[in-house]
């Protein structure tokens, strides 16, 4: 996908053929006088009426619309800002999201021999949702996500992507977040979770340097997470409120999710995944997992070999050696808390380690993969949620010998210009 360099949008409302899709999800469209626009809300193939608005391009009308524009799946679709794809059939939306990973490997010279059949996170699936609050009344907050490209608030009633458990707390989740506001600076996000054993909720966002919140608004938060029958309230970490501990099971173990901790969006995602590395991985005799996290695949590969983990987050590595016992036959689980940007593990490190598997946040980690590239590995799995950085580290193996074998999609932000993948890389 070339880039396109843009004019100033033009003045007035004015007409545009749309001829694709940009990489955030926006149409590309080109009036009259040739200049490129990009505008939300819009597909290949319409032509449109736009306006020009705070120097982008706005859809005013749908002159002739796509035979893959559907109906959208939520009311709150064009004001909220966590969908920006509803409109388009599943489809062509889809495969535009295998296409921009094939883009992205082809521009670092990479192509994988094989594609295995994409993942597709269905609706009513995500576990956790970050919602924001402003302030209501006593009683109840006003709750929901922010709008496009703006700090404004959209009320939400549904969400078609979240868990109906998650939805239907929603009520609930206003009352708990109502004695977040003693602060007028206060902007509370309610970091919410499904868990095994409930809903937990970490708050962040509460003005501190007055001294948090009052012993009063802590009872009332407390109060309201125990009406909700929640598993757990966390400010910033701290515990507000606790019934029971919030458990997630990763394969064949039960972890306790630190407050705020990180957990795959979609379960059916990570499964999708985690399936894709173990049949990868037959055969190991030692794996290295790092950028581990709670262990989202350590337990899984431990099934097979022992694991070497590693995390910078301590409270997830932590959470992660107290379930190695929740699961008896696995192989031995060494995890450390190590920053691996820092101080990633050395070629030397991994020496005896044959598989090594890394799942870094969306920033990639080349100083990493330079290590994996020099190491004696035949086998590396290149977990990411960002394919233009998978890519560039995918690029350091391949210059090291390996070659891209095969590759999945994974679509875990359903309706998104996001997209994830796994690919193995072999000597």
């Amino acid at each position: 996908m070339s880039k396109v360099k843009l004019p100033p949008v033009q003045s007035g409302p004015f007409e545009a053929d749309i001829t694709s899709m940009g990489a955030q999800g926006d149409g590309l469209g080109r009036p009259p006088d040739g200049h490129a626009v990009f505008a939300a809300f819009t597909l290949p193939g319409e032509s449109v009426r736009l306006e020009a608005k705070e120097g982008r391009a706005e859809l005013l009308e749908v002159i002739q619309a796509s035979p893959d524009r559907v109906e959208p799946a939520c009311p709150h679709f064009l004001a909220c800002g966590g969908c920006a794809l509803q409109h388009w059939a599943h489809g062509p939306y889809l495969a535009w999201k295998e296409d921009k990973v094939r883009q992205a490997l082809s521009r670092e010279g990479l192509a994988a021999a094989d594609f295995a059949p994409s993942f597709a996170a269905p609706p009513a699936s995500r576990r956790r949702v970050a919602l924001h609050a402003r302030k209501g009344n006593r009683e109840a907050a006003r709750l929901g996500y922010k709008a496009r490209r703006s700090w404004t608030l959209v009320e939400i009633a549904v969400c078609p992507i979240a868990d109906p458990r998650l939805v239907a707390a929603f009520p609930s989740l206003k009352r708990l977040a109502a004695p977040l506001f003693e602060h007028p600076k206060s902007a509370p996000t309610l970091h919410c979770t499904l868990t095994d054993t409930g809903i937990d909720v970490d708050i962040t966002g509460v003005e501190s340097k007055s001294g948090g919140l009052s012993a009063d608004a802590r009872m009332r938060v407390a109060e309201a997470a125990a009406a909700a029958d929640l598993a757990r309230v966390t400010l910033a970490g701290e515990i507000l409120y606790q019934a029971r501990q919030p458990l997630v099971r990763l394969g064949p173990a039960a972890a306790v999710l630190p407050p705020g901790g990180f957990l795959q969006a979609v379960p059916q995602a990570e499964e999708a995944m985690a399936a894709f590395a173990l049949d990868s991985v037959k055969g190991a005799g030692r794996i290295a997992d790092l950028f581990c996290g709670l262990g989202t695949f350590t337990f899984r590969l431990a099934t097979i070999a022992p694991v070497i983990a590693a995390d910078s987050d301590a409270a997830a590595v932590r959470a992660l050696t107290a379930a190695s016992g929740t699961a008896p036959g696995l192989k031995s689980i060494r995890a450390e808390a190590r920053d691996l940007y820092r101080r990633p593990v050395l070629a030397q490190e991994l020496k005896g380690v044959d598989v090594v598997l890394f799942d870094p946040p969306r920033a990639g980690a080349r100083a990493q993969a330079e290590q994996i590239a020099a190491s004696s590995a035949a086998v590396v799995l290149g977990v990411s949620c960002d394919a233009a950085t998978f890519a560039r580290d995918g690029r350091i193996l391949a210059e090291a010998g390996f070659r891209l074998e095969q590759a999945i999609v994974v679509d875990q932000f359903l309706w998104s210009a996001h997209v994830e993948l796994v690919g193995v890389f072999r000597r």
